[in-house]
């Protein structure tokens, strides 16, 4: 937005509504500044009439430099000067050593230039980002106590995947396998992403919403592991529905985890598996919540979840590239020598670990080796067997009802997933 654009005050001279944005924009914060006097220290540094002033200040330097930005920087070290001493006679004359009010000055400062400069949108953000950071300093606070050190230095690592080595990476597929860097590494972020969400969602949520709100969120995770988490922990209780639904919602969760990143990386197959994923998910998870509350003590208390680990490892991330990576090169062979058969007989071995890998190599190379399809297809029958492992997994680890319930209750499903392939 620039101030050219405001027809309604065409009738003053631009210096005017100019020095009019300013005023406004740095009375905003002087009046924030005077309203916390009284309450913080009693040596605070500015209100409503210093503010206002230090932003003139900046719009008089910037209109006498013109396009010569050296007085701008002149006036703004005079200014910081100042600030500077009024923090001395702060930290002098009190124990309290905020400069919170002396660095809003600063930036009070460059509000002049912004402005002059027709940056009024900037000019404005600055503001209202001051304005809120200022008001919401007791909430602030009491979320960086909450926050652990453990989840900065998590979304540090996502920062790294996503904004660090993403962007560097070449966007240009090499080999005759067409691997390329870019699209690889976005694969890791986005599906890192995904599973990062749902690893907050339970951070928050710990102890809180029982069995079905953690099968919910460990699905979008990760439903195998939290199909293992589920099985171990129906032993010692004797809740088995709330663990048999809980397992079958989990499942269900996954098919809508593939959903979003098969509409991030391939159109196409995400509308050919559109109306059979949502009814694949839509079916367990209500199958499975309506199962868990026919449960007479459905609310008990969450399952330990430690082995859910945060998903932005880099170690994690670069075995999952190397995974990528494989499981392109053995699409490329399985389809140039064995054909569509070969691709489904490696959809189904493929269940059995982890099937993010190979459904999203499918989707970086589906245009380039078989049809729609049949790529398609390729997918339902690696979510089927991967049901029908976390079948065998809660067979093996759960209790004797929880076993049996979870293992039909998968098994069903893994047949359901399998029934668009009569239509295809």
């Amino acid at each position: 937005m620039h101030l050219s654009d405001l027809k309604f005050l065409a009738w003053m001279p631009m210096d005017g509504i100019q020095i009019f944005a300013v005023l406004f924009l740095t009375f905003l914060i002087g009046l924030q500044r005077e309203g916390h006097k009284g309450s913080a220290q009693p040596f605070s540094f500015g209100g409503v009439r210093t503010y206002p002033i230090i932003g003139l200040v900046g719009f008089a330097a910037s209109v006498l430099a013109g396009q010569n930005l050296a007085l701008v920087f002149i006036g703004f070290g005079i200014v910081a000067a100042f600030l500077l001493m009024a923090y001395w006679r702060k930290v002098s004359a009190s124990e309290y050593t905020g400069a919170t009010s002396e660095l809003i000055g600063l930036a009070t400062y460059l509000i002049g230039p912004l402005v002059y400069h027709d940056q009024l949108w900037i000019a404005t953000a600055i503001t209202v980002a001051s304005v809120l950071l200022l008001e919401l300093k007791e909430f602030l606070e009491g979320l960086a106590k909450k926050i652990e050190a453990a989840d900065i230095l998590a979304f540090t690592k996502f920062l790294l995947l996503s904004a660090v080595i993403l962007p560097v990476l070449p966007n240009h597929a090499y080999t005759d396998f067409q691997i390329n860097p870019f699209a690889t590494w976005l694969v890791v972020v986005a599906v890192s992403g995904v599973s990062y969400a749902s690893y907050v969602l339970q951070r928050v949520a710990k102890g809180h919403g029982g069995i079905l709100l953690t099968a919910l969120l460990g699905g979008a995770y990760s439903s195998t592991i939290t199909t293992v988490v589920l099985a171990r922990r129906s032993r010692t209780t004797m809740q088995d529905r709330v663990f048999s639904g809980g397992v079958l919602m989990a499942s269900g969760m996954m098919y809508g985890r593939v959903a979003i990143l098969l509409a991030i990386f391939n159109h196409d197959l995400m509308m050919r598996l559109a109306g059979p994923f949502v009814a694949l998910a839509g079916i367990a998870i209500a199958g499975g919540f309506i199962w868990a509350r026919t449960d007479s003590s459905q609310n008990i208390e969450t399952p330990e979840t430690s082995s859910v680990k945060n998903p932005l490892e880099t170690q994690t991330a670069f075995i999952f590239a190397g995974l990528f990576i494989v499981m392109i090169v053995a699409t490329y062979f399985a389809v140039r020598y064995l054909g569509a058969a070969g691709m489904y007989a490696l959809a189904a071995v493929m269940g059995v670990t982890d099937v993010d890998p190979f459904i999203m190599s499918l989707t970086q190379t589906a245009s380039n080796l078989a049809p729609t399809v049949v790529t398609a297809n390729a997918i339902l029958i690696a979510t089927a067997s991967n049901n029908l492992v976390k079948g065998v997994y809660a067979y093996t680890l759960a209790s004797r009802k929880t076993a049996s319930q979870s293992l039909i209750f998968l098994i069903a499903l893994a047949l359901l997933g399998l029934l668009p392939l009569l239509f295809s």
